[in-house]
């Protein structure tokens, strides 16, 4: 993978002013350490450039999602860099264990896992880290994969009676997925995964995603907190740092509903689109169908697998109303 250098980080250790953190409260029992926005903002460094143009990110933003240069300035950088440690003392950690054990096996690419609900963004903060991580000159292969690919393709959840059930953890083949992340972490030097399309809502036959062993891997997907059952591995199991997007679900209803009905006047126009069906319906009747998706499958799957996820991630970004991240909460070592 290319880098072009004028956007590397230039980042100073030397430079972070001590007792950043500051907003966890003396004597506080939480796992995590809160930051708001602007204590945040500041553990970027003085000297960490920002490695993005406008253009890209216009490029890389999910539909409807508001992100500016300023969140990635203020909330991305700072998680880069955090990021970029973590992987640099993984590092240190790994040539620590080969002198110890003797052994030569190479060192496996390090796994971020960006969790959340439909909607809040999450696509949107896996794409702008691998663009971020890999511009980092101390690794620059960094690959994205969504669990999308490892869905069950329709006509098996048809079959399972499990359409309506899309997105809830058993609509997703667990043991495809499950092998893809062994496979990575144990180093294997290329591994592929099932692409899915949005467009056709389904997966694509005969079309396979392949990374060679790359120094960062990204899995971005609704369930890869999941923990596991009966004492069984899970994906959860080969992440070394995660991240859960958070906002108050009336928030993430309103911005699904809104994400439909421009949908419906843009993708769902497109004749191969499955959802072809709803571009012509009227503004009510757009509103009433994506209220009812929301409120049958969307919401259930956010309650009951999804949002209990949260207190297992590394780290929570939480948006306000206006799709704005307000609050980070780290969890302590």
């Amino acid at each position: 993978m290319s880098v072009d250098r004028r956007h590397a980080p230039v980042d100073d250790e030397a430079s972070a002013p001590p007792g950043r953190h500051s907003g966890l409260a003396k004597g506080s029992a939480s796992p995590f350490v809160d930051f708001d926005r602007r204590a945040w903002s500041e553990l970027a460094a003085a000297s960490t450039r920002l490695p993005l143009s406008a253009e890209e990110l216009d490029q890389l933003r999910s539909f409807g999602d508001f992100v500016d240069l300023d969140e990635v300035r203020e909330v991305y950088l700072p998680l880069s860099r955090l990021l970029n440690m973590h992987v640099r003392e993984g590092g240190r950690l790994y040539n620590a264990y080969r002198r110890f054990l003797g052994g030569t096996t190479a060192r496996t690419p390090f796994v971020i896992g960006i969790a959340g609900s439909v909607s809040v963004g999450k696509s949107t903060t896996a794409r702008l880290l691998r663009l971020l991580l890999a511009r980092w000159p101390e690794h620059p292969s960094v690959e994205l994969v969504t669990t999308d690919g490892f869905l069950y393709p329709n006509a098996e959840l048809e079959r399972r009676g499990l359409m309506q059930r899309k997105g809830f953890p058993e609509s997703y083949d667990r043991r495809k997925l499950l092998r893809f992340v062994s496979e990575i972490k144990g180093g294997r030097s290329e591994v592929s995964a099932p692409v899915y399309s949005h467009l056709v809502y389904d997966i694509v036959a005969d079309e396979r995603q392949v990374v060679h062993s790359p120094d960062i891997i990204v899995v971005e997907g609704l369930n890869v907190l999941q923990p596991a059952t009966s004492g069984a591995l899970t994906v959860s199991d080969f992440i070394d740092f995660s991240v859960y997007v958070d906002a108050a679900t009336a928030d993430v209803r309103r911005w699904y509903v809104e994400r439909f009905l421009r949908l419906r006047e843009t993708a769902f126009r497109d004749p191969a689109s499955y959802f072809r069906r709803y571009a012509e319906l009227d503004h009510a009747a757009a509103v009433a169908r994506a209220e009812t998706i929301w409120d049958e499958i969307n919401a259930p799957n956010l309650v009951q697998n999804i949002l209990p996820t949260r207190s297992r991630a590394t780290l929570v970004l939480s948006k306000g109303a206006d799709h704005n991240i307000t609050r980070i909460r780290l969890r302590k070592l």
